[in-house]
This record gives C-alpha cells, sequence and structure tokens, in this order.
C-alpha cells in the first residue's frame, strides 16, 4: 500500500468516528428534551390537580 492508501483510510476512519460521535450527541439531546418535556408535562398535570 502506498502512503496515499493510508491516509485515504486514515482520512475515512477519521469521518466515520466523527460521523458516530455526532450522530451519539444528537440522539443524547434529543433523549434528554424528550424526557424534560415528559418531566415538564407531569408537572403541570400535577399542578391543575391542586
Amino acid at each position: 500500500m502506498t502512503l496515499e492508501t493510508y491516509a485515504l483510510n486514515a482520512l475515512a476512519v477519521l469521518a466515520l468516528v466523527l460521523l458516530l460521535t455526532v450522530t451519539g450527541g444528537i440522539a443524547y439531546l434529543t433523549t434528554v428534551e424528550w424526557r424534560d418535556r415528559r418531566r415538564q408535562e407531569r408537572e403541570k398535570r400535577e399542578a391543575r390537580k391542586r
């Protein structure tokens, strides 16, 4: 393999790692927002009952 092939492979692996990191971050933020929204709605319902 040539140096160019190694460089391209390294860039491809780096791109894949970055893609997975960003995707994981988006999934985490979406989950946290969903949980927070559910908690706020539950608190609103409980406040109305009082």
